[in-house]
């Protein structure tokens, strides 16, 4: 058994709650800016004064429309501005928020709202409000739904102008560390969605002790960030807190809007799933491939590689750095350019990141800080920090937090960021807590560095007929890598040997046929079967094999001729793949892997 401990840098009083920051620097520095909000074509400043102005009209809103302290709020909605001053809203009503995803479907909707108990909803959109309104007659607890695109805030305001500051004021000291801040749902991979009791004291230590401790060379004066992945989700909601605490100015997008977002907004860092920089890095070779540019960006990677290696390693020779040095005009710079030009460093989390990338992206002037964490333990456990990075690891542990090895491999964390519990769930609670440390049910390794490796998934070990156990997340992450690849599944639990399920990018396969001299016409079945595709997965599938040992290597795989999406319940919306909906739905594919 192994353990390595960082202690926390900053105690967090038991009375400490999400409010007293923003309502803080509001009377000390009303004018200082804490966010940017879309405005048009541009972005307007919003002050420290503003913010909890905003945050306290609504949270008297919500005290005339009867939300008491303890009261459970949803939001359903993409990120975007008003997803945080509502957030805030409800803490500062003593309420306690709960995050659902505007992918959401009505069942998931409604099993959310009823088990929090929720007695309000915020939803963005008409849409949004009609899958409500279909379940509501389920829902006797919910008593009202407010539409932020129909000017729902603006109502809730009203509602409140014969409330006085004093009531607010009230409600937001009721609040201590230990009281529940928000629910949030963990994403499904292995049944219902369970509510996470994420408590106020979980995090403002979180967010202080990571701001403080892990990413204090990124949180400096003058720092911003564009949000852009769900709230919904712990990760971008810590990271939001994180920014409020930290006193970095904040700004809101979605995917559709991002490449512009990014130009004009000018963020210093950035947070994301490693399927987004598995994008960049696809679509940046795709557009020099077009541009009859391959070998150039494929030797400007490889020395980018090598350069963020040498780094790791001791320094980078001469000719390495001069070699670098001209990438850096012909490539790495226009890169750079594409996510506004100020990111210098990236947090990454939610899945394994894989090491190639994280060394081709710090080549490039952009160091991917990658990190560990659930939904239970507030998102961080772990990260890489600019001053103790290993590429290839999750970091070591956030200041305030232990991390422990078990002797089943089992990951065990302990510290201010575990939940205080699951929702209407005791025995779920005993199960996954023990004398403090949170069991995460994934595999890992600490080095004498404390530095955490995760291997795999406890419940997601693969034995084969012949008794190997194959952990199948190496080697999905790996396929996942290959352009061509959007999705992939690793089978083989009692089976002769292992097998994969694979999906393809419909966006890569666009230039990759005008490549090859496919006609734009071929059809996805077509390509499935095609000898030059067929040759590109081999190349992907082997050089996959290569980080496992013979017996966990895939014999056999199937090009399958949909991709795994949340829309058809294979993903969940921080896009894990729900491995029994999969191993379910294309039973027949699996079938045919191994008696064909």
């Amino acid at each position: 058994m192994r353990e390595f401990s960082v202690p926390a840098m900053v105690q967090v009083p038991d009375s400490a709650t999400l409010t007293d920051t923003p309502f803080r620097r509001a009377a000390e520095e009303p004018g200082t800016i804490v966010a940017r909000r879309r405005s048009g074509d541009a972005w307007r400043a919003v002050t420290a004064a503003e913010f909890a102005a905003e945050a306290s009209d609504i949270a008297k809103g919500l005290a005339a429309a009867g939300i008491e302290p303890g009261d459970r709020v949803a939001l359903l909605s993409r990120t975007r501005y008003e997803w945080t001053v509502l957030d805030y809203a409800v803490w500062t009503a003593g309420a306690v928020s709960v995050p659902i995803y505007e992918t959401s479907s009505a069942e998931q909707i409604e099993w959310i709202a009823g088990d929090s108990g929720a007695k309000a909803v915020f939803a963005e959109t008409d849409a949004h409000i009609a899958l409500v309104e279909g379940v509501r007659e389920r829902l006797p607890g919910l008593a009202h739904v407010w539409c932020i695109d129909a000017g729902g805030v603006d109502e809730v305001v009203r509602l409140g102008a014969e409330v006085g500051d004093g009531v607010v004021e009230d409600r937001r000291r009721s609040r201590a560390a230990a009281d529940v801040a928000t629910l949030v749902y963990t994403s499904g991979t292995t049944g219902r969605p369970k509510g996470c009791e994420i408590t106020h004291g979980n995090l403002v230590s979180t967010a202080r002790n990571g701001v403080r401790g892990a990413i204090a060379e990124v949180a400096v004066d003058g720092s911003s960030t564009l949000l852009f992945l769900p709230l919904a989700h712990v990760f971008a909601r810590l990271i939001q807190v994180a920014t409020v605490e930290g006193g970095i100015v904040l700004g809101h997008s979605d995917v559709p809007n991002l490449l512009p977002d990014l130009a004009s907004f000018r963020p210093t860092f950035l947070l994301a799933v490693p399927r987004v920089f598995e994008k960049v890095y696809n679509g940046a070779e795709q557009k020099a491939a077009a541009e009859g540019k391959e070998k150039i960006f494929k030797a400007a990677a490889e020395t980018a590689i090598a350069y963020s290696r040498a780094l790791q390693a001791g320094r980078p020779g001469l000719a390495l750095k001069a070699r670098h040095k001209l990438f850096d005009v012909l490539v790495y710079g226009k890169l750079r350019a594409a996510v506004g030009g100020n990111v210098k460093y990236a947090v990454s989390g939610g899945a394994a990141l894989g090491e190639r990338l994280g060394h081709f992206f710090r080549g490039v002037g952009i160091t991917i800080l990658e990190g560990y964490g659930l939904t239970e333990t507030t998102a961080p456990a772990s990260v890489n920090r600019p001053t103790a990075i290993k590429i290839g690891t999750v970091g070591q542990p956030i200041p305030g937090v232990d991390v422990r090895i078990a002797d089943d491999g089992e990951v065990l964390v302990r510290g201010v960021n575990v939940m205080r519990g699951y929702w209407n769930d005791e025995d779920a609670t005993k199960e996954a807590l023990e004398d403090g440390w949170f069991h995460t049910g994934d595999l890992g390794s600490l080095d004498t560095d404390g530095f955490l490796k995760i291997t795999g998934r406890k419940k997601e070990i693969l034995v084969t007929a012949a008794g190997k156990n194959v952990a199948p997340a190496p080697l999905e992450d790996r396929l996942r890598a290959h352009p061509l690849v959007s999705q992939c599944l690793v089978v083989g639990d009692g089976r002769k040997f292992i097998g994969a399920l694979v999906t393809l990018d419909e966006e890569a396969l666009g230039p990759w046929k005008e490549r090859h001299g496919k006609p734009a016409s071929t059809t996805l079945d077509e390509l499935r079967a095609d000898p030059d595709l067929i040759a590109e997965i081999d190349g992907a599938v082997a050089a996959a094999n290569t980080s496992v040992s013979h017996a966990e290597a895939i014999k056999k795989y199937v090009v399958l001729g949909v991709d795994f999406t949340e829309e058809a319940g294979h993903l969940t919306p921080s896009l894990k793949v729900k491995r029994n909906v999969v191993m379910k739905d294309f039973a027949a594919d699996i079938e045919g892997l191994y008696t064909s």
